[in-house]
């Protein structure tokens, strides 16, 4: 919180803007930005698409209320048909993909960076230290910001830093994070029943990993001594490994652990060496 008020007074930013999914992430960094800003200096987006859950957008809906903040709604069906359109006679005969996730998420990013180039104020990004670890976010899309305030929190830090939150309320007060939030499976909501375990390692495993390579500086052996999957260790390095040039293109956001990424951990983009 005090990285963020202190960016935005320094910068010359007095509100903020943020895609609010009704998910984990989404919803801390609303909680956090009001707390920074003032919930009349926030301003929370919907951006629900044909694969969007009512549960989603009702709980972003629950959550503004809660906060005081004020919620806009911009569907992203119509310019997510554009591209597809104009895309249509180069991928005719080719089977959808992930290529059509990231449209959409890119479409996501192309309609907050514009209202907050229009009205004025901060894009605040919301992708975890997890995500950004493995590359499981949208470069151009979810990726889009100024700031990212829970760049350097593993997802079970975020999940944790929620409760904390909420505990934090005032007794007989809302939830400054609707409680379904927390405890839904997460879900980048790209296509019919993702989760993001479908990609990836449950996220008690993947931090795990991913706190005893990237703080620890364990490499493959040591990872598979300690008794690791290997399956998994080799998946998460891989990832790690492919991920530095999207990381290095990330909003800057506050330093929280012992070795942050561009900071303590620097490595170069493209390079032979395997770990």
């Amino acid at each position: 919180m005090r990285g963020l008020r202190d960016y935005c007074g320094k910068n010359g930013f007095k509100t903020a803007w943020l895609g609010l999914s009704g998910g984990i992430d989404s919803g801390l960094v609303l909680a956090m930005a009001v707390d920074a800003l003032g919930a009349a200096n926030v301003t929370a987006v919907r951006l629900p698409s044909r694969y969007t859950s009512d549960l989603s957008n009702d709980l972003a809906a629950e959550q503004a209320q809660a906060l005081g903040v004020r919620l806009e709604t911009v569907a992203i069906e119509a310019p997510f048909e554009g591209f597809l359109k104009a895309l249509g006679p180069l991928f005719d005969g080719l089977v959808p993909d992930v290529t059509e996730e990231n449209l959409q998420s890119r479409c996501r990013g192309a309609l907050m960076m514009a209202l907050a180039n229009k009205r004025g104020g901060l894009l605040l990004t919301t992708g975890n230290k997890s995500e950004y670890a493995v590359g499981y976010a949208t470069i151009y899309g979810d990726m889009c910001g100024g700031y990212a305030p829970i760049k350097d929190l593993y997802k079970m830090e975020v999940f944790a830093l929620a409760r904390w939150r909420n505990a934090q309320q005032p007794a007989g007060a809302p939830h400054a994070i609707p409680e379904a939030v927390i405890t839904r499976p997460p879900s980048a909501e790209l296509r019919e029943n993702q989760t993001d375990q479908d990609s990836l390692p449950p996220y008690e495993l993947l931090d795990a990993i991913l706190e005893a390579h990237i703080e620890g500086r364990e490499g493959r052996d040591a990872l598979l001594a300690r008794g690791f999957p290997l399956e998994s260790v080799d998946q998460v390095l891989r990832l790690v490994r492919i991920s530095e040039w999207k990381r290095r293109q990330a909003a800057p956001g506050p330093k929280l652990s012992r070795r942050a990424f561009g900071r303590e951990r620097r490595y170069p983009i493209t390079n032979g060496w395997r770990n």
